[in-house]
């Protein structure tokens, strides 16, 4: 296996050369290919990772994780690159994580989004929100602040400029801070507030920051629920009018054994569920119950709290977000989908209770004392960085400094990666051994007289899952049931029962209630399906058959008629 370092973040070229070294080393578990090309024309690669010789990837129920869809979100790619050098180098060494290769397939996408990377990366980085496709004009914007590393240091921190009607002046607790000016504050010394950049066709007095001339957001671009820029900004012209979006679309719907999916982004230190729209109320009961165990699981491995989007993680209390990777996942498809967002800046700094998005519009002081003390402590001063002095080419003396966002709070900072990354393989690992999973119970063979036999089978749904997974998929009826199918050897022919037939769907252990009451002591056996033929052989032979489902999977079975 490659030797991998998980306190650094890895450019294209490197992160190819790590899967590709995951696919020769060990062919039998990992196998590599493209899911289609960026906008800039790389590559996007997807692992597929299972064991190879108990049967196909497509045959066995499946988890989808991905990450970096947003471009300078690039710790998720790390994720998924820890999860697939723990899937590999424990499979024979611990005993769950080799039945799940033999038993379960996982699609890992590492960068979805590798042109947005590629910038977040660069010695002088360029700061977008997604792809690297100028939307919704082509043109260049002709005046108002560019962001840009204007001293060439490699950071993009904050510009301090003096004004003596600025919202802003410096701490008498803390002077490296700053804090809002009184609403009737007169007298002082102010500042504005800028991102570090340089101003096009600069009038003196105006200052305003450009749009960017990328305004897509790939995140809003997905078939569910989509909206048009008036209503959902960056959503692109069309769902999945992005081939990075249209990749994901493709790959996934064809697919039917995938059971579940997990996208990783930064950052908030949470794990988020649908819908992003919609209430609670709004979905199916079992569904939400489901959602809510599987979450619990979530924060039980990893720390993380579990939180509704549309309850607990709105960026204005009017207005909801749609178009995004995980409604589309449940709504569409009816599986099990959740948003991880790695790494909380707040929660290293000692700040616990506290509102994911609210914090942002207000705080106490106080916290922003213990994330600048945490800085200080954890990252030497590189986290909050000092103001200094810089001559701008526009403003004249004005001050750098502030949070260095990409290194303290767009993802964790490096010496911080392994240990948040690490947090995240025994949550996935279970997520993926939750599913439907389709097994022979039993069989028998009876010798009628007369070349003709009784053939009997009955076959089970050994997952917790149903094997339909959500009641949003019977909604939507994109799951067909289960297809059983038989091979007669030559002159023999079927007395009762039929070649091939299709048959319902067989329930899991999630639906259960949590202890045995009077309400849910009885446990019927719909997990389970009796299915008898009746062959007439004069010659003898083999029969063989094939249990499928789409998303339990395959099982193969040969009975001798003797």
């Amino acid at each position: 296996m490659p030797e991998l370092q998980f306190d650094t973040y890895y450019r294209y070229d490197d992160l190819t050369e790590i899967l590709r070294a995951f696919a020769a080393e060990r062919p039998d578990l990992v196998t590599l290919s493209s899911i289609g090309t960026s906008f800039e024309g790389r590559e996007v690669w997807l692992a597929t990772v299972t064991n190879a010789a108990t049967g196909p990837a497509e045959e066995k129920p499946a988890l989808w994780v991905d990450g970096n869809i947003h471009a300078t979100e690039v710790s998720p790619s790390t994720a998924c690159l820890y999860f697939l050098n723990f899937l590999v180098r424990e499979c024979g060494r611990r005993d769950d994580v080799t039945w799940a290769l033999d038993s379960r397939t996982f699609y890992l996408c590492p960068r979805v989004n590798p042109d947005g990377a590629e910038w977040a990366l660069a010695d002088r980085p360029r700061i977008i929100r997604s792809s690297t496709r100028p939307y919704p004009f082509d043109e260049e914007p002709i005046e108002g602040l560019r962001q840009e590393d204007v001293d060439g240091d490699g950071r993009l921190l904050m510009m301090r400029i003096p004004d003596d009607n600025g919202p802003w002046r410096v701490s008498k607790e803390e002077p490296r801070l700053m804090v809002q000016r009184g609403p009737t504050e007169v007298g002082g010394h102010y500042y504005r507030l800028m991102p570090e950049g340089v101003l096009d066709a600069y009038d003196g007095v105006t200052l305003k920051v450009q749009r960017d001339r990328e305004g897509l957001d790939l995140n809003r671009n997905f078939p569910a629920n989509w909206r048009q820029e008036d209503e959902q900004t960056g959503a692109g012209p069309y769902p999945t009018s992005e081939p990075e979006v249209r990749n994901l679309v493709e790959f996934i719907s064809r697919r039917p054994n995938i059971t579940g999916g997990v996208t990783f982004h930064t950052w908030s230190g949470v794990i988020l569920r649908p819908y992003s729209h919609s209430a609670d109320e709004e979905m199916v009961a079992e569904d939400l119950w489901t959602y809510k165990s599987i979450g619990a699981k979530g924060t039980e491995v990893t720390g993380y709290p579990n939180i509704s989007v549309y309850h607990d993680f709105r960026y204005h209390p009017k207005e909801v977000i749609t178009g995004t990777f995980d409604d589309w996942l449940f709504d569409h498809l009816g599986v099990f989908a959740w948003t991880v967002e790695i790494w909380s800046p707040q929660r290293q700094a000692g700040i616990e209770d506290y509102k994911f998005i609210d914090w942002y519009r207000d705080h106490p002081f106080e916290d922003d004392r213990k994330l600048l003390t945490w800085s200080d402590r954890e990252l030497g001063g590189e986290g909050y960085v000092d103001w200094y002095s810089f001559e701008h080419p526009q403003l004249g003396p004005v001050e750098l400094g502030g949070w260095n966002m990409m290194l303290a709070w767009r993802n964790p900072p490096p010496k911080f990666l392994e240990r948040e990354v690490a947090k995240f393989p025994e949550w996935l690992l279970w997520h993926g051994l939750i599913s439907p999973r389709l097994e022979l119970h039993s069989d028998e063979v009876e010798a009628l007289g007369g070349g003709n036999y009784r053939l009997q089978a009955v076959v089970q749904n050994s997952g917790w899952l149903p094997t339909y997974v959500t009641k949003r998929a019977l909604e939507r009826q994109v799951v067909r049931g289960m297809v059983v199918e038989l091979a007669l050897p030559d002159g023999a022919s079927l007395k009762s029962g039929k070649v091939r037939e299709v048959h319902g769907q067989l329930e899991g252990r999630a639906y259960k209630a949590s202890s045995p009451t009077v309400w849910s002591a009885a446990d019927a056996t719909n997990d389970r399906l009796r299915l008898t033929w009746t062959v007439h052989a004069p010659g003898g032979g083999q029969v063989g058959a094939i249990f499928r489902h789409e998303r339990a999977g395959t099982v193969r079975h040969v009975w001798t008629l003797e």
